[in-house]
């Protein structure tokens, strides 16, 4: 499809709208091959990318305008294109290996934080019968406790006519509150419609420059609801389309650094980045999704929570699969010197913290190229931001409502649903969030790649904002009315307002999926679109949740590729699950059954160990001892027994 097919401005100035609907398979195609001709450094060779495949029901399973599920499908193909091309590099090469990707899961994985089971049954079941906090430690610190403080984050109507504003609290809403004269304690205020007409009735006071002026003076998250035409002619605008949507970069002024190759396989990891060491510093979604896309493709990731900030108890079933977890406060000397240690042995450092914000904790780029430049090996830094790399925003906190409104994305979702007075509206699902964790792991991915062949070190960047501008392009286009009000009519959504929190308009999704047969049916436990294992963290219970999107297939029978195709070799498990503890014994407790996943780990472990030991100038590693008495190894009563300088060594 030609960009002169499109219709101009249909849903607002800056929108270009398709002409004729093309089934979702196709178009993802289509999509697929536009992204590659924009970014810099992948592949153009017909033989990898002619093994992509998309497949999936023909009409959108969102609501709305935005092609958020082509342009989410399309980066995970990018994604199985690379690490197909790192198999390739270890020895793997096949070419008759096909990258399936089906567009209807892709739906299901912007959405996937609340698909989960427990004990067969539903996180929404659990949560509506009160028994999900019973399995969970609580990490959110009452951050939506009451009415304002959940409707503390919205988007509001302000003194302009058709112009709206959207709050972000940043999980610490009645600092913002008080800031704009309104009392988060408020005991008259006790429904969420109470307290969103509340908050109206302040920002209603004031333009939205006087809002931007105002969140900008006192550091506070928010941001004027742009249309994609206003945002493309800003100053930000400007600066953020400057880079590609995959913006990975070496980095030509450090010291060099040879090849890096990737480490021999090992009997029970064939997967792509098998053996990448990850250490991830990261908060709630988009952060947290990239480490998770590269455990699915084997790394080995170590996410690390600040025990001081708080973070969404239930992203824990999700996001933390495959890795491990542990708290460090880079206030504390001894954990930001625990940090510093696990760095000299990694090969990606991920990070979602503002540009610049680390810098203060010896954690900035500079600061990691000092690092590869004394260890000879090269880094792969990745920033995960709010609006990418520089210009003047680059620094503001934000998040992923706050890129919905900046970009327009929120705007052509108002507008999609025929709201009016300009009133903005959030995308149903977390989509800006979990697709740029997509674009952040295509970037690390093709760094480690050409790290492995070029050597140095590489810089990644993964901006929110980057993924909408990317999908209300012209090249991409938006669907047409019709097209989404039969998604409406098909699915039978509720009610979508701006001031309605994006785990309101999450479960409205939910709700029209289940009411549909066929998606229902995927949707079950048993339809083979989960992984599931038994014995979980959570309260010991089978936990199942919607397993990687890619599939390499066997050429010859259209099969799963066993050991290469994504997946968790663990489960998801609780923040900071292996906390320090006082005393001369450090506990490790595992999460799998089985017995050869069990002894990788206990491998992995010693390898750590004889790291830290190194680092710290220890001689001998601790030795690692089975607690029981009798003589059957078990992994899961596995101790350390502290060693020379190990006194805050935390697993």
């Amino acid at each position: 499809m030609s960009q002169t097919t499109r219709i101009p401005d249909v849903y607002g100035p800056g929108t270009f709208t398709d002409r004729v609907f093309v089934p979702v398979p196709q178009d993802t195609e289509r999509i697929f091959r536009l992204l590659v001709s924009q970014t810099p450094g992948f592949t153009q060779d017909e033989s990898l990318l002619s093994k992509v495949h998309f497949e999936g029901e023909e009409y959108p399973v969102l609501p709305g305008p935005i092609k958020a599920v082509p342009v989410a499908a399309a980066l995970h193909a990018m994604l199985g294109v690379v690490a197909d091309e790192i198999l390739s590099l270890r020895g793997l090469d096949d070419p008759n290996r096909q990258i399936a990707v089906n567009t209807t899961h892709v739906a299901f994985w912007l959405g996937s934080v609340a698909l989960v089971y427990l004990g067969g049954q539903t996180m929404a079941s659990l949560g509506q019968q009160g028994k999900l906090k019973s399995y969970l430690t609580d990490w959110e610190k009452g951050w939506h406790s009451t009415p304002l403080k959940l409707r503390g984050t919205g988007i509001y109507p302000t003194r302009n006519p058709g112009e709206w504003y959207s709050l972000h609290g940043s999980l610490d809403v009645p600092p913002l509150l008080r800031s704009l004269g309104i009392d988060p304690d408020e005991p008259n205020i006790t429904t969420n419609d109470a307290a969103a007409a509340h908050i109206a009735n302040f920002t209603s006071l004031h333009s939205p420059a006087e809002l931007e002026m105002h969140m900008l003076l006192r550091g506070f998250c928010g941001t004027i609801c742009f249309t994609p035409e206003s945002w493309s002619s800003s100053a930000m605008g400007r600066a953020l389309a400057s880079h590609p949507l995959i913006n990975v970069r070496p980095t030509p002024y450090a010291s060099p650094t040879p090849p890096t190759s990737f480490p021999p396989f090992n009997p029970t990891n064939t997967l792509p980045l098998a053996g990448i060491k990850v250490l991830e510093l990261t908060r709630i979604i988009a952060g947290p999704q990239i480490g998770a896309l590269l455990s699915s493709y084997g790394a080995d990731v170590i996410r690390i929570n600040a025990p001081h900030l708080p973070d969404i108890t239930t992203l824990q079933l999700t996001l933390t699969a495959g890795k491990r977890t542990i708290a460090l406060d880079l206030n504390d000397p001894d954990d930001k010197a625990h940090l510093h240690s696990l760095l000299r042995e990694a090969d990606v450092f991920l990070q979602g913290f503002r540009p610049g914000a680390l810098t203060k904790h010896g954690l900035g780029l500079e600061d990691l190229l000092c690092l590869a430049a004394q260890r000879k090996k090269g880094i792969v830094y990745v920033s995960e931001s709010c609006y990418g790399p520089d210009g003047l925003y680059a620094s503001r906190p934000g998040w992923q409502q706050i890129a919905d409104c900046a970009s327009g994305a929120s705007y052509v979702t108002g507008r999609g649903l025929d709201l009016t007075d300009g009133e903005c509206v959030l995308p149903p699902l977390p989509i800006s969030d979990m697709s740029t964790g997509v674009v952040g792991a295509i970037g690390t991915m093709m760094a480690l790649r050409d790290r492995a062949t070029k050597g140095g070190s590489y810089v990644v960047h993964a901006a929110l904002v980057g993924v909408n501008v990317v999908a209300l392009s012209e090249g991409v286009g938006l669907y047409p009315r019709e097209v989404v009000k039969e998604g409406q009519e098909r699915f039978g959504w509720g009610e979508m307002r701006g001031s309605h929190h994006v785990l309101d308009l999450l479960r409205n999704v939910l709700a029209g999926w289940e009411g549909s047969e066929v998606l229902r049916g995927y949707l079950r436990e048993g339809s083979g679109w989960w992984q599931s294992w038994e014995g979980s963290d959570f309260g010991g219970e089978r936990l199942s949740i919607l397993r990687p999107v890619v599939r390499f297939r066997r050429g010859d029978t259209g099969e799963d590729e066993e050991g290469v195709t994504p997946e968790w070799k663990s489960p998801s498990v609780p923040y900071a699950k292996w906390a320090k503890e006082d005393g001369q014994i450090f506990k490790v407790r595992h999460s799998t059954n089985d017995d050869a996943e069990k002894m990788k780990d206990m491998v992995d472990l010693q390898w750590y160990l004889i790291v830290a030991c190194s680092l710290a100038g220890a001689a001998d590693p601790p030795e690692l001892e089975d607690d029981e008495s009798d003589d059957d190894f078990d992994p899961n009563t596995l101790t350390i027994k502290q060693g020379p300088h190990m006194d805050k060594w935390v697993y």
